[in-house]
C-alpha cells in the first residue's frame, strides 16, 4: 500500500472538471499538499495508507470558493452606512470613516475576521483591493489561507501613499516581498477609471506585463461612471482601457453592468474575465450585469462578494445561488446560467481570472488540495434527488464542516483551527466600540 498524508472519502466529490459530473461513494488522495487521485472508496481504501483518514458521510466534497473581488478589511465597517446609493454611501460615509480609520492594525484585524468569516464559508482563495496590502498578505499567510493582494493604485493621497510613483514603488515592493509565499499571489489593483488617470494606467499595464500579474479594477458599476468618462475623455471606461493596452487576458474586470453588445464581443476577444458580485450591484442598485450575454459570448466569469460593508457578508455561497437566480430572471428565461455553471463560476472561474487554473478551482490530480465538505445529510437538504443542484439551490455556507487548504485543514467540523474565534469576534466589539464612541463625540 502506498503512504500517504490524507484520505478523504465523501458520498459524493464534485470535481467541477469535467463540467457537471457527481462521482458517488469516492475518495480524494492528498499528499504534500496535492491532489494524487480521485477513485472510487473501496479502490482508495485498498491502494493507500494515509496517516489521517477522514469519513465524510453524506458530504459532497467540492473544490474551494474562489472570491475574486473583496475588501477584506471592509469587515470592519460592516453595517455602518445602509441603504445608500454608491456615490453618497462611498463620499459621505465611507471614504469619510476611511480617512479617520484606516491604518495597518485596522487592516490586520478587519483582514483575520474576512479571513475567518470566509474559510467557515468554505472559501479558500480570495482577491482583494485595499490599502496596507501587505498585512493583507501577512494575515492571510497566517492563516494559511489563499489569497491574491491588490497593490492598490489611485490618482489622491491616502494613508497607504502620496502620489502614483510611491503607489507603484510600493507595488513592487508588496509584490516582491511576497514572491516566495505560497500562498500568496499579487495583481496590480488601480481602483477604477474614475480614480486613475492615464499616466498611471500606462505604467501598471507596463509592470502588469513585466511582472506578468493580474490587473483588478471596478468597471462600467455605474451609470454615472460611464457618462462621466464620455464628459471627460470622449469615450467610454473600456474604450479608454483598450487604448491604453489594458484590455488583454491579464484584465480582471469586476462589476460589468452598463455594457453595450459591442462592448462584450470586444471583451470576449481579449481574453480578459468578469468578477460579477451580484448582491453588491442589487444593494446599491448599480443595475443588473448582463450576465448570460457574458456567459454566451464566451467570457470567462468569476464571482465576487465585494466588501463587506457594501453586501454584508463575504458568502459566496450565497452569491452563487442569487447569481443563478438572477441571471434566470434578467435573461426572462429560466434555463439561463444552470447550477452546473454557477459552481463552475464559484470556483473553477475565480482561478482562472487570478491565473491559477493550473494550482486550484477542480479536483484533479497534481492540483493543490483545496477543498470544501458540504453536508448534505439534512433536513434542508432532502430528498436528495441531485447533489449539484442541491449545492447551488438548497445548501448555504452554514452547512461547510471541514475545509482544506493546500491539504491543511483550517476548518475541522466547524471549528477554525489557524484562527482565534473568539479573539476575533473580541476584536471586531472593540473596533466597534471605538468607531461609535468617537461618532457620539463628533457630535
Amino acid at each position: 500500500m502506498e503512504r500517504i498524508d490524507t484520505l478523504l472519502s465523501a458520498s459524493w466529490v464534485i470535481p467541477v472538471e469535467p463540467a457537471g459530473e457527481v462521482l458517488a461513494d469516492h475518495c480524494v488522495a492528498i499528499h504534500r499538499g496535492r491532489i494524487l487521485s480521485v477513485l472510487p472508496g473501496p479502490d482508495g481504501q485498498a491502494r493507500y495508507q494515509a496517516d489521517t483518514e477522514v469519513h465524510l458521510d453524506g458530504h459532497a466534497l467540492i473544490p474551494g470558493f474562489v472570491n475574486t473581488h473583496t475588501h477584506a478589511a471592509m469587515t470592519l465597517f460592516r453595517g455602518m452606512a445602509d441603504d445608500l446609493p454608491l456615490e453618497k454611501w462611498l463620499k459621505e460615509h465611507i471614504w469619510p470613516a476611511e480617512q479617520r480609520w484606516v491604518n495597518d492594525a485596522l487592516v490586520r484585524d478587519g483582514t483575520r475576521l474576512a479571513c475567518a468569516e470566509m474559510m467557515r464559508g468554505g472559501v479558500t482563495c480570495f482577491n482583494d483591493m485595499y490599502f496596507y496590502p501587505d498585512e493583507v498578505g501577512r494575515v492571510a499567510s497566517e492563516c494559511a489561507m489563499r489569497a491574491t493582494i491588490g497593490l492598490i493604485i489611485v490618482d489622491f493621497p491616502t494613508v497607504w501613499a502620496r502620489d502614483a510613483d510611491e503607489y507603484l514603488a510600493k507595488a513592487t515592493q508588496v509584490h516582491d516581498r511576497f514572491r516566495d509565499d505560497p500562498l500568496i499571489r499579487t495583481a496590480f489593483a488601480p481602483h477604477a477609471p474614475y480614480s486613475v488617470s492615464d499616466a498611471p494606467f500606462a505604467r501598471v499595464r507596463t509592470l502588469a506585463d513585466e511582472l506578468d500579474i493580474p490587473v483588478h479594477i471596478h468597471l462600467h458599476e455605474t451609470a454615472g461612471e460611464v457618462s462621466d468618462s464620455l464628459r471627460d475623455y470622449g469615450e467610454r471606461p473600456m474604450a479608454r482601457l483598450d487604448r491604453l493596452g489594458l484590455l488583454n487576458h491579464r484584465l480582471i474586470a469586476v462589476h460589468m453592468i452598463h455594457l453595450e453588445e459591442a462592448e462584450i464581443l470586444r471583451f470576449a476577444e481579449c481574453a480578459a474575465s468578469v468578477v460579477h458580485c451580484p448582491e453588491s450591484n442589487l444593494k446599491l442598485a448599480n443595475g443588473f450585469c448582463p450576465l448570460q450575454a457574458l456567459v454566451d459570448a464566451g467570457i470567462n466569469v468569476a464571482l465576487g462578494t465585494d466588501g463587506a460593508a457594501s453586501n454584508n457578508d463575504l458568502d459566496l455561497h450565497g452569491e452563487m445561488r442569487t447569481a443563478a437566480l438572477l441571471a434566470k430572471a434578467v435573461a426572462g428565461d429560466a434555463a439561463a446560467l444552470p447550477a452546473v455553471r454557477a459552481l463552475e463560476m464559484a470556483t473553477l472561474g475565480g482561478a482562472r481570472a487570478l491565473g491559477l487554473n493550473d494550482e486550484i478551482g477542480s479536483l484533479r490530480p497534481g492540483k493543490s488540495a483545496d477543498l470544501v465538505a458540504i453536508d448534505l445529510s439534512g433536513i434542508e437538504t432532502q430528498p436528495l434527488h441531485d447533489p449539484l443542484s442541491h449545492l447551488v439551490y438548497a445548501a448555504s455556507r452554514k452547512l461547510v464542516t471541514s475545509v482544506w487548504i493546500a491539504g491543511k485543514a483550517v476548518l475541522n467540523n466547524g471549528e477554525l483551527m489557524t484562527v482565534d474565534e473568539q479573539a476575533v469576534i473580541a476584536n471586531a466589539e472593540q473596533w466597534r466600540r471605538r468607531m461609535n464612541e468617537d461618532a457620539h463625540s463628533q457630535h
